[in-house]
This record gives structure tokens, sequence and C-alpha cells, in this order.
């Protein structure tokens, strides 16, 4: 109890009122001619092109590691790891061999068959496991995309170098497999290269182009795998379409649309490289210049498309 001869308690002080506040500066009324005056920028806002180039290339580095750590860790859960990673095509091309080549007597038609389907998967492995993966570029790492600021591109081109990675593995595997099989490495072979390179070009813009799409459509991602497969059946993985477009059997609009196929021009490319008797009548007319025209398509439209909504990724 509080003695009474202890002084009062002060009061505490009246609150400021209006009078009592210091002046605010008065507002410019073109507030956008104010901010581009003293260098300030909207956060978020989508940088040109150039400079968006600029940043990614910046951070190449991240990417590649990024990448790689993927690669890592994808199947560090099983029991047999990495080598998954050439176990998936191998028993992919097995399947397809019982299925046409022995079922459906396709093998009858097509000259070193093994090697021919072998080849034909694990090319179409390539795209179809990059595309599947850009579908989950952006929207399966919401959590990364909301916490740092950096260009978005980077994640699906990760992903698409991951795929490369993972490619550049099982490539030692369809060596062998060729060599088994009779077809010994020639000059040719590095062709090869080029085809892969412009083949990586045309995936990772298609990538590009559909993490933007399944951004805001997460249901792309369950009904890409019936298109990729529709896709499939319709770029000779399995058959040949240079065979299939012989004589008037098929249309003239349907043989264009086989022949032009970026899919079945890649996978074509890639045969004519490795395989002996593959020759020149197996490729599409202008292969190249097919191979080349889809890649910078694909691969510019894909990175512009994706560009153009920068700002919008990860919001809502």
């Amino acid at each position: 109890m509080a003695s009474p001869l202890a002084p009062p308690r002060p009061l505490p002080p009246d609150p400021p009122g209006p009078a009592d506040l210091p002046d605010l500066p008065d507002l410019p009324p073109d507030l956008t001619a104010y901010a581009l005056a003293h260098g300030l920028t909207v956060s978020g806002a989508r940088p040109t092109l150039t400079a968006y180039v600029r940043q990614l290339w910046s951070r190449r580095h991240f990417v590649t590691a990024f990448a790689t750590a993927r690669l890592t860790a994808q199947f560090s859960g099983a029991r047999l790891g990495q080598l998954w990673q050439v176990l998936t095509p191998l028993l992919n091309a097995a399947v397809y061999y019982v299925v046409f080549g022995e079922l459906m007597h396709t093998k009858d038609d097509v000259t070193d068959f093994v090697p021919f389907l072998v080849t034909g998967v694990f090319v179409w492995s390539f795209t179809q496991s990059t595309l599947m993966a850009g579908t989950r570029a952006i929207s399966g790492n919401l959590g990364l995309v909301r916490a740092l600021h950096f260009p978005r591109a980077a994640l699906p081109v990760s992903y698409a170098l991951q795929q490369l990675q993972q490619l550049l593995i099982s490539l030692g595997v369809l060596a062998a497999i060729l060599v088994c099989c009779g077809q010994l490495p020639r000059p040719s072979w590095l062709l090869a290269v080029p085809a892969l390179a412009l083949q990586t070009v045309f995936n990772t813009g298609l990538a590009l182009a559909l993490a933007r799409l399944a951004a805001r459509t997460p249901d792309l991602a369950q009904l890409l795998p019936f298109l990729l497969r529709t896709w499939m059946y319709t770029s000779g993985v399995m058959w040949s379409v240079a065979q299939l477009v012989e004589g008037d059997s098929v249309p003239g609009v349907v043989r264009v649309l086989l022949e032009c196929n970026p899919a079945a021009v890649y996978i074509a490319l890639m045969r004519y490289a490795l395989i002996d008797s593959y020759g020149a009548s197996g490729l599409p007319a202008y292969a190249w210049a097919l191979a080349v025209g889809w890649a910078l398509v694909a691969g510019v439209g894909g990175f512009v498309y994706f560009w153009h909504a920068e700002e919008r990724y990860g919001r809502g």
C-alpha cells in the first residue's frame, strides 16, 4: 500500500494531436516520373530481354550445380541408385522389342532392328523426360521461387540440363549395345554431337513453354503423358517413318507431317550417325535444315514466351 505522504504519480502526457505532427512533404502529382527520377523500380518487375539473358548467364553456375544435385538425388532412395538412369530406357526398349519386334514383326522390315530400336528409345526418352520435368520446374519449386529473387528460367533450364546429363550417361550403354550388334565406331558417329545439341535446344525451349503453362494450369502435368505417348507413336521410335511414307498409301499432308515431326527428325539423325545400314534414304528431306529450324523456333520462342510471364511466377 502506498504511503499517504508519497508524492502523487505524474499523469502520462497527452497523445500528440494533428497540430503537433511534423509537416509531410507534398507528393508530386506524377509518381511514375518521380520514381524514375530517383532511380526507383518496381519490385519483381520483368527486366528487358537482354538484361534477362545476362542475369541468366550470370547464374550459370547455379544452374549447373542445381542440375547435378538433382541428378545425384534422383534415385537416392532406390537400392540400385543411379543404375536406374540406364535401366529405365533399356527396359522400355526390351518391352517395345517384344511387342513390336516379335509380336507385330516390325523387325522383319527394318535392318539392324535392335540398334534401330534402342537408339530411338534413348533419343525419345531424352525428349519425353525433359518435357515432363519442365511441367514441374515452377510448380514444384514454389518455395524457392517465392523466397529468392533470380531469373525463373534458371529452373526449367537446369531441369533440361539434368536430363542431358542423364542421357550422356546412357549413351555409354548405347555405344556398348551398338558395338555388340556389330556397329563399330566410325567418323559418322561425330554427327551425333550436333544432332544432340540441336535436340537439347529444342527440348529446353519446349520445357520453358510447358513450365509457364503448368505454373498456371497444374492439370497439364496429368494430361502431358497421354500427349507424349501419342507423339511417340507418330515419331518412328519402333518403326521406320521412311518406309511408311513410301508410295501412295499415305496422303500427302500426313506424309509431310510425319517427315517434319521434330522428334522423328532428331531420332533419324541420330540413327544416321550411329547405324551403318541407316543411310541417307532413311532421312527426311532437308533433315539438318529441319533440325536447325525446330531448334530455333522452340528454343527462342519458348524462352521469350517464358520471359513474358516472369513477374507472375509464384504469385496467386
